[in-house]
């Protein structure tokens, strides 16, 4: 089969102001990057607010395996398999960081028949958003150190100033660095707090205020110091105002897909732009939108968090699987057998919708097929869903596009029909270790939760201030608990909180599990090795 770079190639994109004018968005309203790709307007928004909301579809996955699930590329089938039914739909992406694309994930585009394309541009540099959020969060890093060189007259403690530098690579030497007035650190771009404000953001004067509300130090009374103080956040502004508004691409099938904002969603919150995803439900029938690896990080944060400033809820849930990922969950010996493997690994799965059955959303699981799946492991999967009171579908629009797709689109429809009765996981009342300790135990599968010295004394502080804040968790994505090597379906552990800190401006209080690291490494072998380009730049390899 040709590779999924060589599948998008021989595609023609359609002009992008036609996919524009199929979702009724004006010429005035369209920005248009080249012939393939384009910016949304912001004032789009204001002209259709009145406009019924669509039927909003959250798709997640199991616990993350090294075969990877496909959700982008389920997300992207059942944006098409939707539209050949007749529902307008538009999908809600996030962007790829440049760290993944070029050290050990490869691209975030989808693969086979279910792609969105130009491929290469949107998994490359895109539209420049992540450099133009890179730049407004050092900026204000810069900020800080000149404030400091010039006598620092805010009076900040140098030894507690909680602003990083970031960079969107993948760059495990720069950690721990010093600077000419402090020891500082860098975090990758996509677990950065502009990064999260940029995703949170409901306008520009939102962003604006969410930019000055930010912490970036303490003074030397211990008081908090905001980032409104240094007087840069127009400027800052400035710097992200091309980049805020949402960029459109399409499909294989020429189908809309917003592709904006890109948060990690075990070191940050894991979903595309407020911006992208309430303009979407104000132009299509349906949204279909994904939150980052599994249901236990992604979903519950889209759930927790990025509900409560979208102000909807999904009306679907859509849980990806595939039959190799869950016998990798089973698999606990060599002298354990493909089907037995099977029928361990799908405790994995029972866990996921455990869980989002606590939410009162409905959902269905979706296989995405592969060819060397076998009739027994395919009955087995039925019969346990059937006994189990599961909806499934399985998917094939890897080869088929939206064709297979079909059969998940339709009980897509129908599930979106049933009455929801949506809630969170927490009250927002609660304090902030009660929150973390639920998500623990009820998410996770924990038995409770313990605490470095650092990490209580912070939460202790924090919530005394922002103990009505949401909680963000970062933790492995690899398994429940905080230990990447125990796969599967694990409980009665203990999750191990290593620090914890306040991103203000984002409107949620971070807490960090032992072992978490916030800038990656590259592999011994980076996917960008495979990546290669002609003379004429044409692009080629695994991208």
């Amino acid at each position: 089969m040709k590779s999924d770079l060589d599948i998008a190639k021989n595609v023609e994109a359609k002009p992008i102001h036609l996919v524009a004018q199929r979702l009724g968005i004006k010429d005035t309203e369209l920005e248009p990057y080249g012939h393939d790709m384009g910016k949304v307007s912001l004032s789009i928004y204001e002209r259709l607010k009145d406009n019924v909301d669509g039927k909003l579809v959250l798709v997640s996955a199991i616990t993350p395996t090294p075969f990877g699930e496909g959700k982008t590329t389920i997300s992207i089938g059942l944006t098409d398999g939707l539209n050949r039914i007749g529902k307008s739909t538009i999908g809600c992406l996030r962007e790829p960081s440049l760290g993944p694309v070029l050290g050990m994930k490869g691209g975030a585009t989808g693969g086979g028949l279910a792609q969105i394309i130009p491929r290469e541009k949107i998994n490359l540099h895109f539209t420049g958003d992540l450099h133009a959020i890179s730049t407004a969060h050092n900026f204000l890093s810069a900020a800080i150190d000149n404030h400091l060189h010039y006598g620092n007259p805010l009076n900040l403690d140098e030894k507690r100033i909680v602003w990083p530098r970031t960079m969107d690579m993948n760059d495990r030497a720069i950690r721990k660095v010093g600077t000419l007035y402090r020891e500082d650190n860098f975090i990758i771009t996509a677990a950065s707090e502009i990064m999260a404000i940029f995703s949170l953001a409901s306008s520009l004067e939102n962003l604006r205020q969410r930019i000055d509300n930010i912490l970036i130090a303490y003074d030397k009374e211990g008081n908090e110091v905001h980032a409104k103080r240094l007087n840069i956040t127009d400027a800052m502004v400035i710097l992200l105002k091309e980049a805020i508004k949402p960029n459109l691409v399409q499909t294989l099938e020429h189908n809309p897909v917003f592709v904006h904002g890109g948060p990690f969603a075990n070191i940050a919150h894991g979903c595309n732009s407020l911006m992208a995803t309430r303009t979407a439900l104000k132009l299509g029938e349906f949204v279909v939108t994904e939150a980052g690896f599994g249901a236990d990080l992604g979903l519950e944060k889209f759930l927790d968090i990025k509900t409560e400033y979208l102000k909807k809820s999904p009306d679907v849930v859509v849980l990806v699987a595939t039959i190799r990922a869950l016998k990798f969950h089973g698999f606990e010996s060599e002298e354990v057998s493909s089907l037995e493997a099977l029928k361990l690994g799908v405790q994995n799965i029972a866990r996921h919708t455990n869980n989002i059955k606590k939410f009162g959303i409905p959902y269905v699981i979706a296989i995405n097929h592969f060819k060397d799946d076998t009739e027994e492991e395919i009955e087995y999967l039925i019969n346990w869903a059937k006994e189990n009171n599961h909806l499934i579908s399985f998917v094939d629009s890897f080869i088929e596009g939206s064709k297979g797709a079909i059969d998940l689109a339709t009980k897509v429809v129908g599930l979106s029909n049933q009455e929801k009765s949506f809630k969170r996981l927490y009250d927002l009342k609660d304090d902030l270790f009660a929150k973390v300790n639920k998500i623990a135990t009820s998410i996770y599968g924990a038995s409770g939760v313990s605490y470095s010295k650092q990490a209580k004394e912070k939460l202790e502080i924090l919530n005394e201030k922002y103990h009505d804040l949401p909680i963000c968790i970062a933790k492995t994505p690899l398994s429940f608990s905080n230990d990447a090597k125990k796969r599967g379906s694990i409980y009665a552990f203990e999750l191990s909180i290593s620090d914890a800190r306040v991103s203000r401006g984002a409107g949620f209080v971070v807490v960090l599990t032992k072992g978490i690291v916030t800038m990656p490494g590259l592999p011994e072998i980076p996917n960008a090795e495979k990546m290669f380009i002609d003379d004429d730049g044409n692009i080629s390899g695994k991208l």
